[in-house]
C-alpha cells in the first residue's frame, strides 16, 4: 500500500478517482450481459466476467499510482437501480429481488426492473444530470419502507480486500437518491419521496456499520444533487442526514462528494460543520468552487478531495496550471486528496487502443487510464515538490480555423433563423403514424459494415446490400400501414458518429466506447476544429427510399445540440459558437434534401434537455444558443416542408419553453415510461405545433398490446387536439429485433385506427 505523503506546506496529500468505467476495455460486460439476456451465458459466467473486470480496474489503478481506490462503482446495469434494490425500494408491480431464492432468480427480477417483462413496464429511465448516461428512476410512496436487504457494497469490498486492496466503497448519497426519485402513482397527493429521508438514513447507518465491521476505513457518499438548485434548497435535510450518519459510533470515515458543478458556499458551510471527515468538490466544471472555499475560509481539519482532473472530457490536463490551483488549495485545508472531477465512467477506457488518430490530436488526449495516471502524477508532484515541467504539461487542442465558415456565419442576417408563422406544413392524417427513424440493425448488417470498414467488402456490394435493406424497410412499413415512412438508417453506425465521420472538424475513435445505459455503449466523436460539410451526407439514401414508395419518407439528421452533447468538444471557444458552426453545416444538408423533393425532414435534438445547466441562472443563455443553432439548421426551407425533431429520455418539464422556441412543426418525445407527463405540460401551455408522444417503450423487449397503446393515445388526446397528435414509438428501433418491431408497430397502427375511428 502507498503511504501518506506530505507537501512542502505540511499538508497531507494523496490521490484518488471517483469511479472508473465498468464496461471493460473491449466491452466485455456488454457481451456478457446481453449473452445472459439471450440465454447463452449463465448467471455464474456473468458474475465471473464482472469479478474479473472489477479486479482488473483495481490493478490498473494501483499500477497507475493512485493511492485510494474506489469500490462498488461497478454495476450490472445502473448504480441508482442498485441502490433501490439494496434498500428494497421496489414498486409493487415487481417481484422484489431481495426475496429471490437464488442468483438466477435475483438477476431475473433485477433486470425486470430495468427492462420490463411482458405485462410489466420497467422503471422510467432518464439522464444522469447533464450527461448522456441514463439512470433508472426509483418510484417511491409511503407504502415502501427503506430497509437494508442486500450486501453488494460489503461483498465487493471484501472481494477487493482478499485481492490485497483496501478500497473506499462508493454509494449514491441518501439526499441525491430521494431527490432523483419520482412519486409513485399510488402515493397521496402532495407526498414527496424526501419524506422517507430519516428512514433511509437509518438504513444507510446499518450499511455503514456492516462496512466498518468488514474493515472499511472510509466510505464515499455521492451527493451531486448539491450542484443543482433543488439540492441547494435542501440544506436542512443535508445537515440532518449527515449529523445522523456522522454521529454513529461504529462507522468508517465519511467522504461526501459532489460533482457536475459547484455546491455553493452555504452547502460548504453545512458540510464543514458536520461530523464528516472529507468533502469532494468538482473544481473543473465551473469557476465557483475555489471561490466558495475562500468564502468559507477553507475546510480546516476537513479533508478536501479536489476534483481537478476532468472526468467528462478527453483533453489532457494542463499540469502546470492545475498544480498552481492545487497550491492555492493547500492553504485552505489541512489534508488534500487530488482527484478527478467526477467518475471516469463518462470517458473511454484507454487511449493506448487508438492507433489511427492523427498523432498531433492524439497527443492532446487522455482517456480513463491516462486520467488516473494524471491524477497520481499531480499528487506526487504536489507532495514531493517536483516542478511542473518534470511532471508534464497539457497539450494544446490542435484545432483549425476555417475562414470560410466564420465568414458565412458573420454574413447571416436575422432572417436566417426565422420561419413563417403561417405555414402549410400539415399532417397526412389525424393521428398520423410514423417511427422515429432507425429500424433494427441486424447481425448481418453489422457484419457487412465491419467487413466494408476493413476493405473486405467492396463498396458497390455494400451499397447494394444497404439498398436491399431499405427496400425491406419500406415494404414492411407500407404493409403495416404507417403514414409517414423512414428509410431505416441501415448505413448508419450511430446517430452522431455517422455525421461526424463526414464533417470537417471532427475525428472518430476505434475503441472509444462509453456506457450510455445498461449494455448500450456509444463512441463519442471528437470535435476539435471548425465544422463544415464537404458534400451531402444523406441525400442519396433518402431519395432512394422515396423512389420506392408513394408515401412520404422523412429525411433524418442529428441536430447541432446533440452533435455537441454526444461528442467530446473543443474547449477553446464557447459552446454556442461551435453549435452555430454545426447548425450551418446541417442547414446545407436540409437544403439539399428539400431540393431533392423530401418534404418531411427530421432534425433530432435528443440532448436538448441533457445539456441544460443544472442552475436556473445559467439556463436562458444556454437555451438562447441551443435554439438559435437548431433554427439556423432548419429555417431555410419552404413553408410546405415539415420540420420534425425528436427528444428522448429526459425530464422535459423545465425546457417546455425551449421546445416551443425551436418552432419545429412536429416534435416527437419519450412519453411511454413517464406516462404522458410532457404531453400534459404542453397541453396546459397551449402548445401550437404538433407533438408525437412515444406510445410505447423501445428500450424494453416487451411487445405492447394494441389495448395498451390505445390507452396511452386516449390519455394524450385528453391534453392535445388529435389534429396535432402524431403516433410513434418513443425512440429509434435500432436495438430491437424485427419480430418484436413488426408486432409492436402493427399494434400501434391498430390502436391509432381505433382512436381515430372514435374521433371521426
Amino acid at each position: 500500500m502507498t503511504t501518506d505523503t506530505t507537501s512542502s506546506s505540511g499538508a497531507s496529500v494523496r490521490s484518488t478517482v471517483h469511479g472508473y468505467p465498468r464496461i471493460g476495455p473491449d466491452r466485455e460486460l456488454k457481451r456478457a450481459t446481453e449473452g445472459y439476456w439471450a440465454g447463452k451465458v449463465s448467471a455464474q459466467e456473468l458474475d465471473t466476467v464482472s469479478a474479473d473486470l472489477r479486479a482488473a480496474v483495481l490493478t490498473q489503478l494501483r499500477d497507475a499510482g493512485v493511492d485510494d481506490l474506489p469500490s462498488n462503482s461497478f454495476s450490472l446495469y445502473d448504480g441508482v437501480l442498485d441502490t433501490a434494490v439494496l434498500f428494497d425500494l421496489v414498486p409493487s408491480r415487481f417481484e422484489s429481488p431481495a426475496a429471490a431464492g437464488d442468483r438466477e432468480e435475483f438477476l431475473r427480477r433485477y433486470f425486470a426492473l430495468a427492462r420490463g417483462e411482458q405485462g410489466t413496464p420497467p422503471l422510467e429511465m432518464t439522464k444522469w444530470f447533464d450527461t448522456n448516461y441514463h439512470y433508472l428512476v426509483p418510484e417511491l410512496s409511503p407504502k415502501v419502507r427503506p430497509r437494508l436487504v442486500g450486501d453488494k457494497p460489503v461483498a465487493e469490498f471484501r472481494e477487493a480486500l482478499e485481492a490485497g486492496h483496501r478500497t473506499r466503497p462508493v454509494l449514491v448519497g441518501p439526499l441525491t437518491f430521494l431527490l432523483l426519485a419520482k412519486t409513485a402513482e399510488e402515493a397521496p397527493e402532495g407526498w414527496q419521496p424526501l419524506e422517507l429521508l430519516d428512514q433511509l438514513v437509518d438504513a444507510y447507518a446499518q450499511l455503514l456499520g456492516d462496512l466498518a465491521a468488514a474493515g472499511a476505513t472510509e466510505v464515499q457518499l455521492d451527493e451531486p444533487i448539491l450542484a443543482t438548485d433543488e439540492g441547494r434548497a435542501r440544506l436542512s435535510e443535508l445537515e440532518r442526514a449527515y449529523a445522523r450518519l456522522g454521529g454513529l459510533k461504529e462507522r468508517p470515515s465519511l467522504l461526501v462528494s459532489s460533482y457536475f458543478g459547484s455546491v455553493g458556499a452555504d452547502a460548504l458551510r453545512v458540510l464543514k460543520a458536520s461530523p464528516v471527515e472529507a468533502v469532494g468538490l468538482d473544481l473543473v466544471t465551473d469557476d465557483e468552487g475555489v471561490d466558495d472555499l475562500v468564502k468559507v475560509s477553507g475546510l480546516g481539519s476537513t479533508r478536501l478531495v479536489a476534483g481537478v482532473v476532468d472526468g467528462r472530457n478527453i483533453w489532457r490536463t494542463d499540469v502546470p496550471a492545475t498544480l498552481a490551483t492545487l497550491g492555492t488549495l493547500l492553504g485552505l485545508t489541512d489534508e488534500l486528496t487530488v482527484s478527478t472531477s467526477c467518475s471516469l465512467l463518462h470517458v473511454p477506457v484507454d487511449l493506448d487502443a487508438e492507433t489511427e488518430i492523427d498523432p498531433k490530436l492524439r497527443g492532446a488526449l487522455a482517456f480513463a487510464k491516462q486520467k488516473a495516471g494524471e491524477t497520481a502524477l499531480l499528487g506526487r508532484a504536489l507532495s514531493q515538490g517536483g516542478d511542473a515541467e518534470q511532471a508534464g504539461s497539457g497539450a494544446e487542442i490542435p484545432s483549425f480555423t476555417d475562414t470560410r465558415v466564420r465568414a458565412r456565419l458573420e454574413a447571416l442576417g436575422p432572417d436566417a433563423t426565422r420561419r413563417p408563422e403561417d405555414r402549410d406544413a400539415s399532417s397526412p392524417n389525424t393521428l398520423t403514424t410514423t417511427t422515429i427513424g432507425s429500424f433494427p440493425q441486424t447481425p448481418e448488417l453489422r457484419k457487412a459494415r465491419a467487413a466494408h470498414r476493413r476493405s473486405e467488402l467492396p463498396t458497390d456490394e455494400y451499397n447494394a446490400l444497404l439498398r436491399k435493406e431499405i427496400d425491406r424497410v419500406i415494404a414492411l412499413q407500407e404493409d403495416i400501414g404507417l403514414d409517414v415512412l423512414v428509410h431505416g438508417e441501415p448505413e448508419r453506425n450511430d446517430m452522431v458518429q455517422y455525421f461526424a465521420e463526414q464533417l470537417e472538424g471532427y475525428a472518430t475513435t476505434q475503441h472509444g466506447w462509453v456506457q450510455s445505459y445498461g449494455s448500450r455503449c456509444v463512441r463519442p466523436p471528437i470535435l476539435f476544429g471548425d465544422v463544415s460539410r464537404p458534400e451531402p451526407m444523406t441525400v442519396d439514401w433518402i431519395t432512394y427510399a422515396q423512389s420506392r414508395t408513394d408515401k412520404p419518407v422523412k429525411g433524418m439528421l442529428t441536430g447541432p445540440v446533440t452533435m455537441l452533447a454526444w461528442s467530446f468538444v473543443r474547449t477553446d471557444q464557447p459552446l454556442g459558437e461551435t453549435a452555430r458552426q454545426v447548425g450551418l453545416a446541417l442547414r446545407d444538408e436540409v437544403a439539399d434534401l428539400e431540393r431533392a423533393g423530401i418534404r418531411h425532414i427530421q432534425v433530432d435534438e435528443a440532448a436538448l434537455r441533457e445539456l441544460l445547466p443544472l442552475r436556473e441562472e445559467q439556463r436562458q443563455a444556454y437555451l438562447d444558443w441551443a435554439v438559435e443553432s437548431f433554427r439556423l439548421a432548419t429555417s431555410g426551407v419552404a413553408p410546405s416542408t415539415t420540420i420534425h425533431t425528436h427528444m428522448c429520455y429526459s425530464e422535459f418539464g423545465t425546457v417546455v419553453g425551449g421546445i416551443e422556441a425551436l418552432d419545429a412543426d412536429v416534435t416527437s418525445v419519450e412519453a411511454a415510461r413517464s406516462r404522458m407527463e410532457l404531453v400534459q405540460d404542453l397541453g396546459e401551455r397551449g402548445y401550437r405545433r404538433s407533438i408525437g408522444p412515444g406510445v410505447y417503450d423501445i428500450h424494453s423487449p416487451r411487445v405492447p398490446s394494441a389495448d395498451e397503446v390505445e390507452a396511452s393515445l386516449r390519455l394524450a388526446v385528453e391534453h392535445i387536439d388529435a389534429g396535432h397528435l402524431w403516433v410513434n414509438p418513443d425512440c429509434g428501433l435500432k436495438t430491437r429485433g424485427y419480430a418484436e418491431v413488426e408486432e409492436s408497430l402493427r399494434n400501434m397502427v391498430e390502436a391509432a385506427r381505433r382512436v381515430r375511428a372514435d374521433l371521426s
